[in-house]
């Protein structure tokens, strides 16, 4: 059996640490850059222990939409041959698609924003009757805040529909939901590894819908990011979704909705590259956490424990 790991991905530095890690530990790892990659669907068995995706919704931003479907297909190939993934097909369409997402949220009994899934710019009047304003559009395949845009009225919405200037994303659908006023002007995101409860931080909103926390992500005047740990029902319930969509390692946010003080959650993550500057925003530095976890999780022995 291989004691090989492999991370296909495609953004070039959002991965640096946890190689360093893999390397400072002597781990045998291959990078698959998903610009480069290939596969032959007759080859009926992988030569990985573990294969880590890796793959950002967001990379349709940088590079188009073909590598997202094109994950979607190496991803039910692995599955089909019975590889040993980690956030897999059946995961993945979760960080895919934000439909799914509210879905999940919605079948769990968890409260969510009120979202409408449209796809035609057309029917974004119609899908936000009875819903609070300001509202938001959404495409469907996001990341880092990509497709949000925000109207204060349905004059606003109206406008942006005559002028075609709501964003459908790389599939062409769009969810049309409320924008939940956020108590404190603030998020937190809650990451869990091994479906656990790793850490959390509070993320101050500063008018950016990109809220991602990680280095080679955060725009000019990122917002304030601070360590938090959520109540212990917060963190049964993020746990609670991270089993339901089969998350291994990845995000949850919520904000806590200033019209009624309930957590309200809007985001699932089946990808997290853990916050920029983590041992002094959270005490310690994850990725050593993560590594131990992909060792147990390929079911290999580390080379200095050997």
């Amino acid at each position: 059996m291989s004691n090989k790991i492999a991370v296909y991905y495609e953004h070039p530095g959002w991965f640096e640490k946890l190689f360093a890690e893999f390397d400072r530990r002597g781990i045998d790892y291959d990078k698959l850059n998903a610009h480069e990659h290939t596969f032959d669907p007759t080859v009926r068995e992988s030569d990985y222990a573990l294969i880590v995706n890796r793959m950002s919704p967001s990379a349709y931003t940088r590079n188009g939409p073909h590598l997202l479907p094109y994950t979607m297909q190496y991803l039910h190939y692995l599955d089909d041959i019975g590889a040993n993934v980690m956030q897999g097909y059946d995961t993945y369409r979760y960080e895919f698609s934000k439909a799914n997402q509210i879905t999940l949220l919605a079948g769990l009994g968890i409260n969510h924003p009120k979202s409408r899934v449209i796809h035609d710019p057309a029917n974004a009047i119609k899908a936000a009757e009875g819903l609070i304003y300001p509202i938001i559009t959404k495409a469907n395949v996001g990341g880092s805040g990509a497709g949000i845009i925000q109207y204060d009225s349905p004059e606003e919405l109206a406008e942006a529909v005559e002028n075609g200037t709501i964003d459908m994303g790389a599939d062409g659908i769009a969810l049309v939901q409320e924008k939940l006023p956020a108590r404190e002007n603030s998020i937190v995101r809650v990451e869990v590894v091994g479906g656990k409860y790793l850490y959390a931080i509070k993320v101050a909103l500063s008018g950016s819908f990109n809220l991602c926390p990680a280095d080679y992500c955060l725009p000019d005047g990122s917002p304030a990011i601070t360590g938090y740990t959520p109540p212990q029902e917060i963190i049964d319930t993020i746990e609670r979704i991270a089993a339901a969509a089969n998350i291994e390692v990845g995000g949850v946010e919520y904000l806590i909705n200033d019209r009624d003080g309930e957590p309200y959650y809007y985001d699932i993550n089946a990808l997290s590259n853990f916050v920029a500057n983590a041992n002094n925003v959270i005490g310690f530095d994850p990725f050593p956490k993560l590594v131990d976890f992909l060792i147990e999780r390929a079911g290999i022995v580390e080379p200095e424990r050997a």
